[in-house]
């Protein structure tokens, strides 16, 4: 089997990010499936190393051919970027918001010179870009400005559950406003097309209801009669196959059960709540829509217990092995 090679930002020094970077780069599983280039720091990942009695041969590289992508071997593009002497473990820093950002922008030109096939985000802390004077927000804007993409398509995979979300990070009420028959069918679309370009062919999807019982045709709600259904019947029209809406208290089951091979969520939490109570550790984020495959740990920096070796490289791992999975797919 040919490796893909996946690269990894180090993600923010003060976070965990250099903790589960090195005991993820352990795990034998990640080494089977996986050529794995780490761009980061060398004194903040040997610190990581003593955090979680790992040992690993840190090989400093220039470009990707030159690693030695074998167990026991982290292979490093070096950024020198962290005075470790400075670092404070477990806090918002301009210098790790800056360092963090560097490591993304390394990992993306990779991934665009078609170094790497495919890259495995590790967390950032927005307060700590903001401190650096860095002007984004979190992973998915800076993927969007640097690989020039209009509206990147988030997805979570937890097991055989597959989920699309119709909006991000807005309000409950302005997420229902944007239940749309022209979103809701552009969404089911795009859908599809990532499905498709992950290898899974003739997709089957199912849409989530918005309202309990969604809406039971227009007694809790006029969205499903209004907006959803006609988007559905549009898309059915253009040979896309696709149900619903699914009342939300059963899509997700059936979801994970195999009975489709993805879910549109209409909000936020209604798919985030879905696919964390499957397996927090587990549900990995895939993003769609770019020129390249990314993947991510669902989680945050975990100031409180970074420098403590605690920390789970579970989602880490997972996030390896999702993106070697759909990489050769995915740049067919």
């Amino acid at each position: 089997m040919t490796r893909p090679y996946i690269g990894v930002p180090m993600g923010d020094p003060a976070g965990i990010g250099p903790e589960i970077v090195v005991k993820s780069l352990a795990d034998e599983k990640v080494n089977e499936v996986a050529k794995v280039v780490v761009v980061g720091d060398k004194d903040t990942l040997e610190q990581a190393m003593k955090f979680t009695n790992t040992t690993l041969e840190i090989n400093v590289i220039e470009n990707v051919e030159d690693g030695r992508y074998e167990v026991g071997i982290l292979n490093l593009m070096d950024l020198n970027n962290v005075n470790v002497d400075q670092l404070k473990i477990g806090e918002v820093q301009g210098m790790a918001g800056i360092a963090a950002f560097e490591y993304i922008k390394k990992v993306i030109d990779l991934a665009l010179a078609k170094k790497v096939d495919a890259i495995a985000t590790t967390p950032i802390n927005k307060e700590a870009l903001k401190a650096g004077n860095v002007d984004y927000i979190g992973h998915t804007e800076i993927l969007a400005d640097l690989t020039d993409t209009h509206d990147p398509l988030t997805m979570f995979e937890v097991f055989d559950l597959r989920v699309f979300f119709l909006s991000r990070h807005v309000s409950l009420k302005k997420a229902c406003e944007m239940v749309t028959t022209e979103r809701v069918l552009d969404y089911i679309q795009r859908s599809v097309a990532a499905l498709e370009r992950l290898g899974i062919q003739n997709p089957k999807i199912a849409v989530a209801g918005l309202n309990p019982h969604s809406g039971e045709h227009g007694l809790f709600g006029r969205e499903e009669v209004d907006e959803i259904v006609p988007a559905i019947e549009k898309a059915q029209k253009l040979g896309i196959d696709v149900l619903g809406p699914v009342p939300a208290d059963s899509v997700f089951y059936f979801g994970l059960k195999g009975s489709y091979d993805a879910v549109l969520s209409l909000y936020h939490d209604q798919g985030h709540i879905a696919t964390k109570m499957v397996d927090f550790e587990r549900t990995i984020s895939i993003t769609n829509n770019m020129p390249f495959l990314r993947t991510s740990v669902d989680h945050g920096t975990a100031f409180n217990i970074a420098g403590t070796g605690k920390a789970s490289a579970v989602s880490m791992i997972e996030a390896i092995l999702l993106a070697a999975k759909y990489a050769p797919n995915f740049n067919k």
